[in-house]
Order: C-alpha cells, then sequence, then structure tokens
C-alpha cells in the first residue's frame, strides 16, 4: 500500500513533465489524416482533459509506439516503436468527442469508454442524435475505469438521491463521464433538471470543489486520477459509494458496467475501499487506417519494453494486459488488430468481437 501511495504522490509530478513534452508534440497534429512528410507518419490519439487518467496513459502509450525518422536501431529490450511514426496525445473533451472526430476523420485514433463506442458504431444511445460512426474499429481494451463521485468529507451527499439540488459538476459536454452520469441519475429517478448542473472540464471541476463552488462532481477514470489526487492531497474529499441493490438495478439494464472498487490509499486520507462502478477503457482507431499501420502498432502496443514503459509510469499501465485485450468490446476489431491477435493466440471465432 506504501507503494501504492507512493505512486500515487508522484503521478502528478510525472504527468506534469508528460504534458510539457506532448504540448510540443501536439503542434505536430496539424496535419490532417494520416500523412507522410518526409518518411515520417503522423498518428493523433485523442484523449480527454490534461489533468485526467486518459490524457496520462495516451501520452504513454504515444511515446511506445513513436519512432520517428533518425531514431537509434531498435535493440533488444528497448523501446522500438514503428519505424517513422510520430504519435501523439491529442486532449479533447473526453469520450464522446474522440469517436465523433474519428468519425469526421480528424483522428487517428482515440481512446474511449467501452459503453460510448458501441454507441457511436451502432447509432444508439447518444449518437441517435449524433449520428452513428460506422468507421470505428478497436484495437484493444486497456483498463477498467470506476466512477469517483468526489465530495467534500463533511459533506451530507451519502448516495446519489442526495444530490437533489446540489451544485453537481456532470463532466464535459462531449465526455463519457456525462453519458454515464446521466444514467446514474436516471436510475434513481433524477435529471439534470434536479440539480445546479455544471460541465466543467476535469481540472476546473476539482478546484471548484476545493473553492466550494461545487458540492459534487463525477468523473469516470482509471484510478489514482491526476485531478483527485492532486485535490485529496490538499482537500478532504470522500467518494461517495454505490449501493449492491442499485449496482444489480444498473448491470441488468447496462449489462457492459462492472462492479469495482477503488482501494483504501489510493488517494491521500481514504482509509477504506469504496465499492463504486466501472467500465473498460478501449484503444480505437479509423477503419481506413492502413492494416499494415494498425498491425504494427498492435504489435508495438504489447511489446515487453512498451508493457514495462506502462506499468513504471502510471498505475493504471500495471492493469494493462494482452490477457485482457478483448475484454468489453462491442465494435469490430480493425482488421491489423485481429491479424496481430490470431498470430498471437488470443483471438480465435469464440472469442472475436
Amino acid at each position: 500500500m506504501e507503494r501504492f501511495r507512493a505512486n500515487t504522490s508522484a503521478l502528478a509530478a510525472s504527468c506534469r513533465g508528460l504534458i510539457r513534452a506532448i504540448v510540443v508534440a501536439v503542434l505536430l497534429a496539424g496535419v490532417a489524416g494520416v500523412a507522410r512528410a518526409e518518411d515520417s507518419t503522423y498518428f493523433r490519439i485523442g484523449t480527454a482533459g490534461t489533468a485526467g487518467t486518459y490524457f496520462a496513459v495516451g501520452g504513454i502509450i504515444a511515446t511506445a509506439i513513436s519512432s520517428p525518422p533518425g531514431s537509434p536501431n531498435c535493440q533488444h529490450g528497448t523501446l522500438c516503436g514503428v519505424p517513422g511514426l510520430i504519435s501523439v496525445a491529442q486532449a479533447t473533451q473526453g469520450s464522446v468527442e474522440n469517436v465523433g472526430l474519428i468519425g469526421k476523420k480528424q483522428l487517428e485514433g482515440a481512446l474511449a469508454q467501452a459503453d460510448v463506442a458501441s454507441w457511436a458504431y451502432a447509432g444508439t444511445g447518444v449518437f441517435k442524435s449524433l449520428g452513428a460512426v460506422p468507421n470505428l474499429r478497436a484495437i484493444a481494451a486497456l483498463f477498467p475505469e470506476s466512477l469517483h463521485l468526489v465530495v467534500p468529507r463533511d459533506s451530507p451527499i451519502k448516495t446519489l438521491h442526495d444530490l437533489k439540488g446540489k451544485r453537481v459538476s456532470l463532466g464535459e459536454k462531449e465526455s463519457g463521464t456525462l453519458v454515464d452520469s446521466r444514467i446514474l441519475l436516471d436510475l434513481v429517478g433524477l435529471s439534470e433538471h434536479d440539480l445546479k448542473p455544471d460541465y466543467s472540464r476535469l481540472a476546473d471541476a476539482a478546484s471548484g470543489l476545493r473553492e466550494n463552488l461545487f458540492d459534487a462532481f463525477f468523473l469516470f477514470g482509471g484510478y489514482p486520477v491526476p485531478a483527485v489526487a492532486d485535490l485529496a492531497a490538499s482537500t478532504p474529499i470522500r467518494l461517495v459509494s454505490i449501493e449492491a441493490d442499485l449496482f444489480e438495478k444498473l448491470r441488468k439494464r447496462y449489462p457492459y458496467f462492472t462492479r469495482t472498487d477503488i482501494p483504501a490509499g489510493t488517494y491521500a486520507g481514504f482509509d477504506s475501499e469504496t465499492e463504486t462502478v466501472g467500465i473498460n477503457a478501449i484503444f480505437v482507431v479509423g477503419a481506413e487506417i492502413p492494416e499494415p499501420l494498425v498491425y504494427a502498432i498492435t504489435k508495438s502496443l504489447w511489446d515487453d519494453a512498451t508493457r514495462r514503459l506502462l506499468a513504471s509510469r502510471h498505475p493504471m499501465g500495471q492493469r494493462i494486459s494482452l490477457q485482457h485485450a478483448l475484454d468489453g468490446i462491442a465494435i469490430p476489431l480493425h482488421p491489423g488488430a485481429e491479424r496481430y491477435y490470431r498470430e498471437a493466440g488470443v483471438l480465435n471465432e469464440a472469442t472475436k468481437p
């Protein structure tokens, strides 16, 4: 547990360094589509706000799969990446925006919640009005995201029902968090009209809670989330649990949700685990991205050196494994990813999404 606390406290500092490095790289992201210039291929990965897990993990993946022209020759045990590939993590509002940008061919790849990806591909849920994204394809399931319903430690809010009339940040307008917070509110007979809703980005939601501008905020993310870790280090907070009977009701309506626990010690001052709900984050890509490129990206993603980098740079990276690469995927695999998984022996007709 002490090691987990150390990982949590070091996370904010490491992410700030990551952000500085990636901000420079993101300037390259103005190239539309997968473009070649001087033997380089550019591959943008849509993530979410810079204070969240998506941006941190997306940045690590971008680093791992990149191998720009002029890079040292690949050596055994070192990061190799895809020859000629320059990948960058691009900050966005989150899952809904990410899959929409893939549909518009304004991103090559992205991280997205499994439920959002499924709705986008089928044109259901929120995408009934936004329009289907039929070119959406999967590369891999990455890690489970857990609901964080964050409140001040002395708050009277104990359940979802207690949010009625409160000042609540529900997530950005095109985030998966907003989609799922609406699902959870509906489950207990509430809507945004019963709250004083806000749609701030995560960093602003966290600072708003610290400054008593909000009573609570929702977030789906792989723990520890940098913004929550920073907040907990300066402000007494706690997480609201989701009761077992409410989870069973949720699971019957939406089977892709899972039961998860956020362990004690994940954040400063957290002495007991929080029972909550979760959903998988998946790595998605446009169907038009060439099969050889996606095959090479998938192979690089599961390289031993990439796995070591993920495990050392972020606690959620320790939970990304080839064994669970197909978990919770309800959209077609990209042919390049499918070829890799068949060669790796983890895909057959029984396991194909």
